[in-house]
């Protein structure tokens, strides 16, 4: 009887852990049309960020990226130009970097710093220490993209994926996801293409 108990026991806590883990795989976080909370991470510089520090933006691409992902480093060029295009006209980009730098050593701080000195970021890199940020955001990969508009509701959830359609070749790509919703955006309009996947890596925890 008394091993009857403790078998059911271990069976319940198994489809307990079971069922959580599916739950923290299956991703969750925001969808189109949600309002996205604000967050305050450090920067490669020291200084905290959060959105609000934004006064005059229209909203925001926030991309989660890293240094040792492939992908990412594949999309550096077109995020860095990103940012050229769209921070001007009220779009800037915002990356954060989500990985748990215990598991990836060469995405912690000192490395991120180095990164974006060598390549020329002209955006803030922020990283999620606690990884608390990304979760919220329903971000799975490297690179994975979140573009907000600032609205009277808040920075509302606009479109959410990957850049473009080819991770491999930029001269190649046929549609920029990205900047079609910032386009459809600053024009008014609907964003047509609200989701597409996102291509990377996964985010290490």
């Amino acid at each position: 009887m008394k091993k009857s108990v403790q078998l059911m026991s271990l069976l319940v806590l198994v489809v307990l852990i079971s069922a959580f883990t599916v739950n923290l795989k299956s991703g969750g976080g925001y969808k189109i049309g949600d309002v996205a909370e604000d967050f305050k991470l450090k920067n490669i510089d020291g200084k905290m960020v959060s959105l609000s520090d934004y006064k005059d933006a229209k909203g925001f691409i926030v991309t989660f990226t890293c240094n040792t992902c492939p992908y990412a480093v594949m999309y550096e060029d077109r995020i860095i130009e990103l940012n050229r295009k769209y921070a001007s006209k009220g779009y800037p980009v915002v990356a954060i970097m989500p990985n748990n730098v215990m598991v990836k050593p060469g995405d912690a701080l000192p490395e991120m710093k180095k990164r974006a000195d060598e390549k020329g970021f002209n955006f803030p890199y922020l990283i999620d220490a606690d990884q608390s940020v990304y979760p919220k955001y329903g971000a799975t990969k490297t690179p994975h993209i979140f573009v907000l508009e600032k609205t009277s509701k808040g920075n509302v959830v606009e479109y959410i994926g990957a850049i473009d359609n080819n991770y491999k070749d930029a001269s190649a790509v046929t549609t920029k996801y990205v900047e079609d919703a910032v386009d459809a955006l600053l024009k008014g309009e609907e964003v047509l293409e609200k989701e597409t996947k996102a291509i990377g890596c996964s985010i290490k925890v």
